[in-house]
């Protein structure tokens, strides 16, 4: 979805114009290579993606190395982006007369009529609404006491949960939301530079069963976020600076490929990405190898963020806990916050 997100946000800081392209029929046609019963569905989708590609190299458009769902295209009157996701495509860039403007004053992208659908179908319609998503501190198990539920139409409603998080950052973790809100992308003046800004977090051992920890990033070009995930950790981590040690290298691997795409797509020198941590001993065992004592039993993977700190690939910064915008993807939190 970051190839959906990430022309739009780049199309506001321009003030481009951009277009939205739902292809009805992307998959009723199209020409089959492959045959075969059990992973059709795969297949219909391989084949109809190499369509496309093809369709688009004809049209002059090249590929994104960074990025296989970017297309972009260049030429005397500017640049052309197409970004695909499944049967949806966004199209912008400067070469306006080719782009159709979705507002005046901003790029809005809200899914309300989906959310109350979602509604419906798990019985809540009409449901009184509340000023929080969850309660603050629950600690929630798989050896829960609670009544059983359908587990068919449990995984149906987390799958649509799934598919409303591509506008709805705020409900990654807490998975309950309110049905009005979304994302804008508003218009201004032309932007020289472009500004990537991160931010990561972490709670500790919030997972019962498994003691495992969640990672939290979201990242912003100027004010717009483009990019954003919350995810259980892969190990246990023994302290929250470990975990917060975690967080943050996961979140340097999207800051260099953001940093690397919207270089590729637009043609031009981006700064590194600020990442803002609120741990600050993360920060200095991401600075000074001399605490590499601290971290020896860590996989080296989880250490990409020391290398990326050293060639100034990320730039660290501190930010207290108020304003740690990434907290809202680790935990519940209260009504103030």
């Amino acid at each position: 979805m970051d190839s959906a997100r990430l022309p739009l946000a780049l199309a506001a800081t321009r003030d481009w114009n951009a277009h939205h392209l739902d292809v009805k029929s992307a998959f009723l046609n199209g020409e089959l290579t492959e045959m075969g019963v059990c992973a059709a569905a795969t297949w219909v989708r391989r084949c109809r993606r190499r369509r496309q590609d093809s369709t688009l190299v004809t049209l002059e458009f090249k590929k994104c190395a960074s990025e296989h769902a970017l297309y972009t295209r260049r030429s005397k009157e500017g640049i052309l982006i197409v970004g695909v996701y499944v049967d949806d495509s966004i199209i912008t860039g400067s070469e306006q007369q080719e782009i159709g403007r979705q507002g005046k004053h901003a790029i809005e992208l809200c899914q309300s009529a989906y959310a109350l659908k979602l509604l419906e179908r798990a019985g809540l319609k009409g449901c009184n609404p509340t000023q929080v998503p969850m309660q603050e501190k629950p600690k929630l198990s798989k050896n829960s006491a609670d009544e059983k539920v359908d587990a068919t139409l449990y995984r149906s409603l987390i799958g649509g949960l799934r598919y409303l998080t591509h506008t709805r950052p705020d409900i990654s973790f807490c998975g309950i939301w309110s049905c009005e809100l979304g994302l804008a992308y508003p218009r201004r003046k032309k932007i020289s530079d472009l500004h990537l800004i991160g931010f990561s977090d972490s709670d500790m051992g919030g997972d019962l069963d498994g003691r495992k920890s969640t990672s939290g990033m979201v990242f912003f070009l100027e004010t717009c976020p483009i990019s954003w995930q919350s995810q259980k950790q892969k190990i246990v981590a023994l302290s929250t600076c470990e975990a917060e040690y975690i967080a943050g290298a996961a979140a340097a691997c999207q800051g260099v490929w953001l940093r690397r795409l919207l270089e590729e797509i637009t043609g031009q020198i981006v700064a590194a990405p600020i990442l803002r941590i609120d741990n600050h001993s993360a920060i200095e065992l991401a600075k000074n190898p001399v605490l590499h004592s601290h971290s020896k039993h860590n996989d080296i993977k989880f250490h990409f963020i020391r290398d990326c700190v050293e060639k100034r690939q990320v730039i660290l910064e501190q930010v207290g806990t108020s304003q740690q915008l990434a907290d809202v993807f680790t935990k519940p939190l209260g009504l103030r916050r």
